[in-house]
């Protein structure tokens, strides 16, 4: 899965600014995007160091980019400073809520909703193959799908076929580093086989 010449990476910031409990405006964490991306991930919002640095999974503990590498999306392990580099591998990453946080359960269900129809349109925008959403519970909310199973879903979102994984933050004890990447190797899988 590599991107073509048209696939040249775009930091989208049309997000709506970022508001902190505490008030002042935060600076939105830019999405990375290009057309026709074979998987545009979807965090659920920016955790606050990541947020500050400007970077996806940012926080040392959080184990996306690792489980990326070990699944076979990228060739070699991607720091979150070398974010851009992914849609050469016909990836993108975007976010449910624009809203830094310190947890995800500090988000609202409003905002999981909001960011659901965001989600929708970003997809019917730049055309990826799958819409793969980090995190279970956000997902379950944003789209209101209760029973919601990790993989893949039976709709799609815009045309793009749906993905559901599990949230790589070191805080979700419900899997290690060996099974996230498993996870995320049946959808690298499902990917390739419909090439």
């Amino acid at each position: 899965m590599t991107a073509g010449p048209d696939r040249q990476p775009t930091r989208d910031t049309e997000q709506a600014p970022a508001t902190g409990r505490a008030g002042g405006d935060r600076a939105t964490l830019p999405d990375v995007l290009a057309p026709d991306l074979d998987v545009l991930f979807c965090g659920i919002n920016p955790g606050l160091l990541s947020a500050a640095k400007g970077q996806h999974f940012a926080r040392p503990g959080n184990r996306f980019w690792p489980a990326l590498h070990l699944s076979g999306f990228t060739p070699r392990l991607l720091t979150p400073a070398e974010q851009d580099e992914l849609p050469r591998y016909g990836l993108g990453i975007t976010n449910l809520v624009a809203r830094p946080t310190a947890k995800a359960d500090e988000l609202t269900a409003e905002e999981l909703r909001a960011g659901g129809a965001r989600l929708t349109a970003l997809a019917a925008s730049h055309r990826p193959r799958v819409v793969a959403v980090v995190g279970i519970t956000a997902y379950r909310t944003a789209f209101d799908r209760r029973a919601a199973r990790v993989g893949p879903q039976p709709e799609a979102i815009a045309d793009s076929r749906l993905w559901v994984l599990p949230n790589p933050s070191g805080l979700n004890a419900h899997y290690r580093l060996a099974d996230l990447a498993a996870v995320f190797g049946e959808l690298r899988s499902a990917v390739e086989r419909s090439s």
